[in-house]
């Protein structure tokens, strides 16, 4: 399917189904969707059956099509072709100092990557773990530019144990200093580079005449504002416009998280949702009240003590002792209606990837791209699994 095609379908699908997806379900004490007959499914399900429909999408979009039919049309539209893979020729200890699952992200993202000995960028470099093994097995030289010195050192030390050139450049990706290290004819990679750190980067390559952009976005909600300015023309005409909040849906599909972390997870989301029936209790106000982000410590206080620290975040007086029980079991109620808002919520998600995707291929091709969406790597590897690869003839 064509880049504009697609789009213009997914377009119509997330416009038309607003109503659905695009709700805080933080902010509900109840379903916002109550003339819907599929509220009563949802209140129906056990907590095992939402499980097992969060790790399906393809099962959750089949079930929820039963009432929302055009949902029908999502499977096709969000197929993406596999990348082609070329073999890679791995020395020994090129893994060295890098997380297995970087790693594994790594070489699927290097494979995914026509060869090329031309002069490469590495975007947000971090240590610079993509650009050396880039570097080493297609025998190029590498430019890396990261913002945080101690890591530029840190990747620094790594590069010197490989033949192959690796400088890092120590700059802001936004600063007026980052661009100039962008080359007319060289090439320019980033994996999951963050929001407008992406966006950047490619007004910049497209500036600076470079020959291929190859680069996988990430955290689409890290924008300078609080509302989504697209970036080709086509999505500029759309029906569909976007908040930052909105553009957290995709983000939430989470497949690496460990059972405990999800456990704290889980704890964390409970406490703030029992701390809100107790602030709205408190104030008289049936209006949410959002808290700052916690630390460790703070889930590890008694309820009581917990909620006396938030309430002093929020300039609030606690007054007396809180009902813990009282508390806590309605913040596992509204847990268990977040869940199934969000079972909802989430068959959009990737619908909305794609859609931000493809207005930033949209937008390469605008400026002169051959443009190329796939899949890198499958989702239980990461699912920022969608890799745009850009391609102009200079």
């Amino acid at each position: 399917m064509q880049h504009a095609t697609r789009f213009q379908k997914l377009d119509e699908l997330l416009a038309s189904h607003r109503h659905w997806w695009q709700v805080q379900a933080f902010h509900h004490r109840d379903f916002p969707w109550l003339e819907s007959s599929l509220v009563g499914e949802l209140r129906a399900l056990s907590d095992d059956q939402i499980e097992e429909l969060a790790k399906d999408s393809e099962q959750l979009v089949r079930w929820l099509s039963q009432w929302i039919p055009q949902l029908s049309q999502v499977t096709s539209l969000q197929r993406l072709p596999k990348c082609p893979r070329r073999d890679l020729h791995i020395p020994p200890r090129l893994d060295i100092q890098i997380p297995g699952r970087k790693w594994q992200q790594i070489q699927a993202f290097l494979a995914s990557r026509r060869a090329s000995q031309a002069h490469v960028l590495e975007w947000c470099a971090g240590k610079g773990h993509l650009g050396r093994c880039l570097g080493v097995l297609d025998q190029c030289s590498v430019s890396s530019l990261e913002w945080q010195a101690e890591l530029c050192k840190q990747g620094e030390i790594l590069a010197r144990r490989q033949p192959h050139t690796q400088n890092f450049v120590c700059a802001d990706a936004f600063s007026s200093e980052a661009r100039q290290h962008i080359e007319v004819g060289m090439e320019v990679v980033a994996l999951h580079a963050c929001g407008d750190l992406h966006t950047q980067l490619m007004r910049h390559c497209c500036e600076r005449s470079v020959t291929a952009l190859t680069f996988s976005p990430c955290c689409y909600h890290l924008i300078q504002g609080d509302v989504y300015r697209p970036m080709s023309k086509q999505a500029l005409a759309a029906q569909l416009s976007l908040t930052r909040q909105d553009l957290s849906l995709p983000l939430q599909q989470t497949v690496t998280a460990g059972a405990s972390v999800r456990r704290r997870r889980d704890k964390e989301l409970q406490w703030r949702l029992a701390f809100d029936e107790w602030q709205r209790s408190f104030r008289r106000q049936d209006s949410y009240l959002p808290l700052p982000t916690l630390r460790a410590e703070h889930l590890k206080m008694s309820f009581s003590n917990f909620v006396a620290a938030m309430a002093e975040k929020k300039g609030l007086q606690s007054l007396g002792a809180v009902d813990e029980d009282r508390w806590l079991e309605a913040g596992h109620e509204r847990f268990r209606l977040v869940r199934r808002m969000e079972l909802v919520m989430h068959a959009f998600r990737r619908p909305l990837e794609l859609w931000l995707v493809l207005d930033r291929a949209l937008y390469l091709q605008e400026q002169g791209a051959q443009v190329s969406v796939g899949e890198f790597c499958e989702p239980s590897l990461t699912p920022r699994n969608i890799l745009l690869d850009a391609r102009w003839v200079r």
